[in-house]
């Protein structure tokens, strides 16, 4: 079988990783709703939150540029809210004429544009962060013990781990197809040779999911899968943990009240 790890674990000794599953979790959602609430144009509370982010990549071990890549995989999708600078609106700061269309930008949409792009890349800096100090079934572990429902964490707890055995049928497909797109000329194929091979092989990737789905889950009923995935159970919090939680939590709503009566 050919390996294809999804674990986003980065082992080190530090506070942060010696810290309980669940405060990290509860943590993250508080920076997570921090973040989704500071107001557009408040750049001192960006900065501030940036910090944070930082000094605790630091504290963790984790490097600051592994943190750094993993996030900078997900802004072109933060390119989706491009729309907010012509659609706010406000003061004119620039005309543009694509395609007979008539763009105008303004200073709202800007601030908006901007805002967003932050809020984006913060919030993919806490996940990678969490995801780089707490292993996946600890963090299954601690929604369990948060009250997540029960069918929420069966599902992503087998969600991620049939990842693995998608992936690995589409690194096979991959190489199947790289030994049969070889010419006598040393060229490569065509164009519309590579779409039907990719729509083919999409297609034999979902029919191959179904077919081992369908075989994992009778294995997984016949050793007694009820529907719940059975967890060992949480160490249960102390007099630090509450302290930790809500010293970050007084000082994310600091940060909000200093972003709507000074920063804005």
């Amino acid at each position: 079988m050919l390996a294809y790890s999804l674990d986003l674990y980065t082992a080190h000794d530090s506070p942060i990783h010696h810290l309980a599953p669940g405060v990290k979790l509860i943590l993250s959602v508080l920076s997570l709703v921090a973040i989704a609430a500071t107001p557009d144009g408040a750049w001192p509370a960006y900065v501030v939150l940036a910090v944070l982010l930082a000094w605790a990549t630091i504290v963790s071990g984790v490097p600051l540029g592994l943190v750094l890549g993993r996030g900078a995989a997900s802004a072109p999708f933060a390119l989706a809210a491009l729309t907010v600078l012509f659609t706010t609106p406000g003061q004119p700061l620039a005309d543009f004429d694509v395609l007979g269309a008539d763009l105008l930008v303004t200073q709202a949409g800007l601030v908006r544009f901007v805002s967003i792009l932050l809020k984006s890349w913060l919030s993919v800096q806490v996940a990678v962060l969490l995801t780089a100090t707490t292993r996946f079934p600890e963090l299954l572990r601690a929604m369990r013990g948060l009250g997540v429902p029960a069918v929420l964490v069966a599902t992503a707890r087998v969600a991620y781990r049939y990842l693995a055995v998608v992936g690995d049928e589409a690194l096979r497909l991959l190489r199947a197809r790289a030994a049969r797109q070889a010419t006598v000329d040393g060229g490569g194929p065509g164009v519309l040779w590579r779409a039907r091979v990719t729509g083919g092989m999409a297609g034999s990737l979902f029919v191959r999911s179904i077919d081992r789905s369908q075989r994992v889950y009778q294995a997984m009923l016949a050793r007694g899968y009820d529907g719940d995935v059975r967890l060992l159970p949480t160490a249960a919090a102390n007099l630090r943990d509450g302290a930790i939680i809500l010293l970050i939590a007084v000082l994310l709503i600091g940060i909000q009240i200093l972003a709507r009566v000074v920063w804005i």
